[in-house]
């Protein structure tokens, strides 16, 4: 049981009940990283232990980039007690693992493994929830994501390729540099001052990464910047699956990205995840301005390319970027999650 630094901060009484849960129920090695490091030497020393992790989405992120950058992903199961306020555990409940932590650590002990999709993009970043392209809020924003952070908190967790999530410690082994502050994972900082750090990152540190310096368009985790980036019609070429969606001579209000065939919450028909979408595919929406009908397609793979465009994944803002292609990797996690009726 590897539980989470901020987790222990935030809701303290949570992680007691989840513990005392999982002791009871099972023998249990509780692990309490303080830093990147330790949290990644306690997923490497698990043996043949099932880890789970007590903590908020950066946590189960964090765990799964981990464990996708070791190619180890696929042989270990996870199991997640989601720990923090709603906005933070938004991608684990989409997800369909229950927020209560009563009814999460019971998951743990008696639900079923189901096999997750994921994206893989090609800088080897992750998405496991969805992305959209522009990634501003407010008016812009597009519809089908509001499950995934209340407005201004668009980044309250990280996304992909790396261990992220705690501010001022240095990487994890294999890394290179100083893990970069993150203002919305700091729940002990007042309203003003966590405002006024956002604003510097903006301002100071358009790109930086909790690595240090990224290569250009990394998605690492915590790669990405925390805040708004304004909305606008793209000039962008879509292709799915080598069919072409949109291209450079007509603008686009957006376009946005699922793995599972069929967005989070949308009743789409499917037998193969817990909510009902089958698996292999990602739904592909390209969105038009004003009120044309939007494209919606299945795809594999999905190639988005144009002048410099940023993304969200998971909550968090990546690149500038010119090109980027997502593929899906059908079954390439499994989580425990609440057997089915």
């Amino acid at each position: 049981m590897v539980i989470d630094p901020v987790a222990r901060r935030t809701d303290g009484e949570s992680v007691r009940i989840a513990k005392d849960v999982l002791c009871a129920g099972a023998g249990a090695k509780i692990c309490l990283p303080e830093g990147p490091e330790e949290f990644a030497q306690a997923l490497a020393r698990r043996g043949r232990r099932h880890p789970v992790v007590v903590g908020d989405d950066r946590a189960l992120l964090r765990a799964v980039s981990l464990l996708h950058r070791e190619r180890e992903l696929a042989g270990v199961p996870l199991s997640m007690v989601p720990v923090g306020p709603p906005e933070t555990i938004a991608l684990s409940r989409a997800l369909g693992v229950p927020t209560d932590a009563v009814a999460a650590a019971r998951t743990v002990l008696d639900g079923g493994e189901r096999p997750m999709d994921l994206l893989t993009d090609d800088s080897d970043g992750i998405v496991l929830g969805g992305l959209r392209i522009p990634c501003g809020d407010g008016a812009g924003a597009l519809p089908g994501y509001a499950a995934y952070g209340a407005p201004g908190e668009p980044a309250v967790h990280g996304a992909t390729g790396g261990v992220a999530g705690y501010p001022g410690r240095a990487a994890a082994p294999g890394g290179a540099g100083a893990d970069a502050a993150d203002p919305g994972h700091r729940a002990w900082w007042k309203p003003a001052a966590r405002t006024a750090r956002t604003a510097l990152s903006l301002l100071a540190t358009p790109a930086a990464g909790r690595w240090g310096a990224p290569r250009p368009g990394a998605t690492e985790a915590g790669g990405g910047r925390r805040g708004r980036v304004p909305a606008q019609r793209l000039r962008l070429r879509i292709e799915a699956d080598g069919a072409l969606l949109a291209d450079l001579d007509r603008p686009v209000r957006g376009v946005s990205v699922v793995p599972g065939a069929g967005g989070v919450g949308d009743g789409d028909a499917g037998a193969d995840d817990p909510a009902g979408r089958p698996g292999g595919l990602a739904e592909v929406v390209v969105h038009w301005p004003g009120e044309e009908r939007p494209i919606r397609v299945r795809a594999r793979a999905v190639t988005v390319s144009g002048a410099d465009f940023h993304y969200r994944a998971d909550a968090l803002v990546g690149g500038p970027v010119r090109t980027r292609t997502w593929t899906v990797q059908p079954g390439a996690w499994r989580l425990r999650l609440p057997r089915q009726e």
